[in-house]
């Protein structure tokens, strides 16, 4: 039997390689429950925008994925992306799984930035899944991490999660550091961590925020070394006010 990781690349090259609604069909539950504001919950709406990704060349690029029970975590650049709202995007997918089929679905886009300030991009870096002993204790670092450090900005207890001091950043607009990370304070206000998954050395927070008095939802992904945080990477997108579905982006 397929594994959750190998059930929604199936359904990803269904849907945005192949444009099969054939398989789409037989990868997804018929109760399919959508989480992007754009997109209405439910199988058909879904398959109604195959005619137009088709059209458009759409395609994608994978670069992370990783497996918490259920739960699968795709870290994905898509191209000939407008339907999206612009030419290239990068997004974090949460996909869950149920009686091998994706039973849901929540997801967090923005557009690709080429200019960075740290000088990498939104995507590059280690992609290895190790360390797979370690998963449980990484998830509790990063979530006390994220509660202690970004929701309660307990700044002094940074130190003690990094790995010999270091931040790498691939935030497009935050440099490495912590210094770097309290500088965007002023704009940032993290509420709520709504799950945290992890596989191995890699962990990510799906939480609620608000940036500039605006409401967003913040995905965040952390490489770990020896139970500390080393790397981090991040998608961003405003809640808003109207959305297609009941479900919200949560």
């Amino acid at each position: 039997m397929s594994t959750p990781k190998e059930i929604v690349q199936q359904a990803m090259k269904a849907f945005f390689e192949d444009y099969d609604e054939a398989a789409m069909r037989d990868l997804l539950t018929e109760d399919y429950i959508q989480h992007n504001p754009h997109v209405p919950t439910g199988i058909e709406p879904v398959i109604g925008i195959l005619p137009a990704l088709r059209e458009a060349g759409f395609g994608y690029t994978t670069h992370r994925i990783i497996e918490d029970g259920p739960l699968v975590l795709t870290h994905t650049t898509y191209h000939n992306a407008e339907v999206f709202g612009a030419n290239k995007v990068v997004a974090f997918d949460i996909w869950r799984v149920q009686d091998g089929k994706v039973a849901e679905q929540w997801d967090c886009i923005t557009p690709l930035v080429n200019e960075t300030v740290s000088g990498r991009t939104q995507t590059d870096g280690p992609t290895e899944v190790v360390d797979l002993d370690a998963t449980d204790l990484n998830k509790q670092v990063v979530d006390e991490f994220v509660t202690s450090v970004l929701i309660n900005e307990q700044w002094d207890k940074m130190p003690g999660f990094l790995w010999n001091d270091t931040y790498l950043q691939h935030n497009p607009m935050v440099g490495d550091g912590q210094k770097a990370l309290e500088g965007v304070v002023e704009y940032l206000k993290m509420k709520k961590i709504h799950r945290v998954i992890g596989e191995g050395n890699f962990v990510l927070t799906q939480s609620e925020a608000e940036w500039d008095g605006k409401p967003y939802v913040f995905y965040d992904l952390f490489r770990l070394q020896e139970g500390k945080i080393i790397e981090h990477w991040d998608v961003l997108q405003e809640i808003p006010a109207d959305m297609a579905q009941d479900n919200g982006m949560l």
